[in-house]
């Protein structure tokens, strides 16, 4: 769903007082109005079945998964493919575009890597986070996070039917818990997709994507593929990237009650890294490299990731259903700089292999006369294996070249029981409760050089929610909840025994974080959100308002600028805050022609509590204002075409508050056709209109001191890619 702008005015930290004063009491609000609800804990979103019709016609699977969505009590989005397919469709930024309490932006010059962060999950995790934490990500309602995060290369944004955010606690159902919630992209069908089709799209800075798809229901079967190849050459110096890889399932309806579906993705990526850049390269030559990245001249190689799943759905009777999961997933991956002889680097090759179980049973019946939904059920994903070996490039003294110079082993599990009810306790008036029980293991390892004493840790922790919502007509709803995260480190952050990953210690550079002895400890948040969202004149709109209160807010932090050395480490306690709204709304309509705004606006108050160091400084990384909107017109013959723009305060780059990337506004436009009956669609996708020198995101340095640090990645100056797709029905 796209969001409403809020205008009201926020200047920087002169404004902080008084947000924070209202969004403290709006979370007091929202706790006292849901203690009169349930004692259990958690949303469940009432089953919906597959035979649901409205007015005598059945609903598509992304009307009932819209329906699902607006029956969470908070703040959710929904992502249409065909929507976002109007322009190009290159990284998993385009498809999150135009989202309220989502960012994401190029974290790496433009290749898959793209840093994403909703509510101020993981902003300061892993420099790129090309392990993106903090977030959880599913392919069909199945795991692809685990212990190591989540690997980017399998995200492929073609051959999706629809994207959909759970933001925050609101993902509760799918035994998520992390500060961030959940992000589900569901795969094409053969109920759903053209019996064959070929896209491709292609324009500035060397890049095309070819894809070919096709998809067919034959009696109980049915199958999809997508096949796709992509290549660019990179608005930045030595940022090349390309990929290809494949995602495919078939499902097969045993009988009226039992069904079946296998899915396959396979993908590999190779991706140059430019490095970062200053504010004031950036304002010189953005698209010049890092001097460093250049003499070592990295690229960064997914030989091939394999993700394998099954979902078998089991509807026991008229009113209760079993959904059975399980999941392999192997993500391997090489570090090979191209001049590491000349530049002594190290070779490193890293390695996880992961298999995931769920489980969940759903229940529709009544409690005392009142309706009532309940669901009960395990996600579990467990490291088969996880190493990181490193050789050397050249012959030293120490080595010859080609030896191992270091091995680790890792591994860890994630085990998450929860349990939820969704209760009427008057008409359209519903209580969701729900308790989550979680085990986090984690182990690491050194065999070589010598074999250390290794590292072990096993913890317990329980998340409880509780949320209302509260239709006052059809077309309107209000909401609140609140619910806890439990986020542990990822099994990266342990690739040493102790005491080398982890705090330095009140004596050293990050003397302000939390020592915990030599341990990481999981980060916990306990966030209240209060919102509505509703429906107007065939569009639709939403806002909600949030505060979270961390302990132990896991951030990576580079140790000195520019030093390319960083630590995991537990911050002190900190505050994510903010408002999210959008809109998508009708203009103007007649005859068939229809003028529409799109808005989305993300504000974003994330500080310490009272830092022993950095006082109530902001975290840096992420724009405390982000905008992004798009006029469009379409006609009933076809055509469409509209402007967009994205706009994005300054940023600061460390944690002192001493430097900040400047603020800016870009302007895009876009036109296409597609064909009534035929399956031709067009398209032409123009960005940065006005060729702006700019920031798209930052990787934070401690302290900057005042000067104008290597922390930022540009984005991309103006730019065309136009796209063609023939479907053959």
């Amino acid at each position: 769903m796209n969001k409403i702008v809020d205008r009201t005015p926020h200047h920087g930290r002169y404004a902080r007082p008084a947000a924070h004063r209202a969004l403290r009491a709006l979370s007091a609000s929202a706790v006292l109005c849901m203690a009169s609800g349930a004692i259990y804990a958690q949303e469940a979103a009432p089953q919906v079945e597959d035979t649901v019709v409205v007015k005598g016609k059945a609903l598509s699977a992304d009307a009932k998964a819209k329906l699902k969505l607006n029956e969470v009590s908070g703040a959710t989005n929904f992502i249409s493919s065909e929507d976002a397919e109007r322009r190009s469709v290159r990284t998993a930024q385009d498809i999150l575009a135009y989202q309220p309490g989502v960012f994401a932006q190029a974290a790496s010059g433009g290749g898959d890597g793209i840093k994403i962060s909703i509510r101020g999950s993981a902003i300061n995790r892993g420099g790129g986070n090309s392990f993106r934490t903090g977030t959880y990500f599913l392919f069909d309602g199945l795991p692809v996070s685990g212990p190591g995060g989540t690997p980017y290369e399998l995200f492929e944004p073609l051959g999706l039917e629809y994207t959909e955010v759970l933001r925050g606690a609101n993902a509760f159902d799918y035994g998520a818990n992390t500060l961030g919630g959940a992000i589900n992209y569901v795969t094409k069908t053969g109920r759903n997709a053209d019996p064959f089709a070929v896209h491709v799209e292609g324009g500035s800075f060397g890049y095309h994507k070819v894809q070919l798809s096709g998809g067919k229901v034959i009696g109980p079967l049915d199958y999809y593929f997508s096949i796709t190849e992509a290549s660019r050459d990179g608005y930045q110096a030595q940022s090349r990237s390309s990929s290809n890889g494949i995602a495919a399932n078939i499902g097969y309806q045993i009988n009226p009650d039992v069904q079946t579906r296998f899915y396959l993705r396979y993908r590999e990526t190779k991706n140059q890294s430019p490095g970062n850049l200053t504010r004031a390269q950036i304002d010189a030559d953005p698209r010049q490299a890092n001097p460093l990245a250049i003499a070592q001249n990295a690229l960064r190689d997914q030989p091939g990731s394999t993700w394998l799943a099954n979902k078998t759905s089991i509807k026991l009777d008229g009113s209760s259903q079993l959904d059975l999961g399980l999941v392999y997933h192997n993500y391997p991956i090489d570090s090979r700089p191209s001049n590491a002889v000349a530049t002594n680097a190290t070779i490193q090759d890293w390695g996880f292999e992961d298999v995931s179980a769920s489980a969940q049973y759903s229940r529709s019946d009544t409690w005392g006369g009142k309706a009532s939904n309940s669901k009960i059920g395990f996600v579990v994903t467990k490291h088969l294996d996880g190493y990181r070996d490193s050789y050397a490039a050249r012959t030293s003294v120490n080595y010859p070249a080609g030896s191992l110079v270091h091995k680790a082993e890792y591994g860890g599990s994630d085990f998450v029981i929860h349990a939820s009810n969704d209760l009427e306790l008057a008409p359209s008036l519903w209580v969701t409760t729900g308790l989550s029980a979680i085990n986090t293991e984690r182990d690491t390892v050194v065999t070589y050089p010598v074999t250390n004493q290794p590292y072990s840790t096993s913890r317990w922790d329980f998340a409880p929610r509780l949320g209302l919502r509260y239709n006052l007509t059809q077309d309107l709803q209000v909401f609140g909840n609140i619910g806890r995260s439990v986020e542990p480190a990822n099994s990266w952050a342990f690739l040493t025994a102790p005491p080398n990953f982890g705090s330095l210690g009140a004596t050293g550079p990050l003397a302000s974080f939390a020592v915990r002895g030599y341990d990481l400890k999981n980060q916990k948040a306990t966030t209240a959100e209060i919102g509505a969202r509703g429906a107007v004149n065939g569009g639709q709109w939403s806002v909600a308002l949030y505060r979270s209160e961390l302990k132990n807010e896991l951030q990576t932090v580079e140790t000195f600028p520019g030093s390319n050395v960083t630590l995991e480490s537990n911050a002190s306690p900190t505050v994510h805050q903010g408002i999210e709204a959008g809109a998508d709304l009708p203009l103007w309509q007649a005859g068939g022609q229809k003028l529409s705004l799109r808005q989305a606006y993300t504000y974003s108050d994330f500080y310490f509590r009272r830092d022993p160091l950095f006082g109530s400084n902001q975290l840096p990384a992420i724009p405390p204002h982000y905008y992004q909107a798009e006029l469009l017109y379409v006609h009933p013959s076809g055509f469409y075409a509209g402007v967009n723009a994205q706009a994005a305060s300054k940023t600061k780059v460390d944690y002192a508050n001493t430097f900040a990337v400047k603020g800016y506004t870009v302007f895009g436009a876009s036109a296409g056709y597609v064909h009534p009956t035929d399956g031709w669609k067009v398209f032409l996708d123009l960005r940065n209109l006005g060729d702006k020198r700019y920031a798209a995101s930052v990787s934070p340095t401690f302290n900057a001191k005042g000067l104008d640090t290597a922390s930022s990645v540009p984005g991309d100056g103006f730019g065309a890619v136009a796209g063609i797709t023939y479907a053959f029905k």
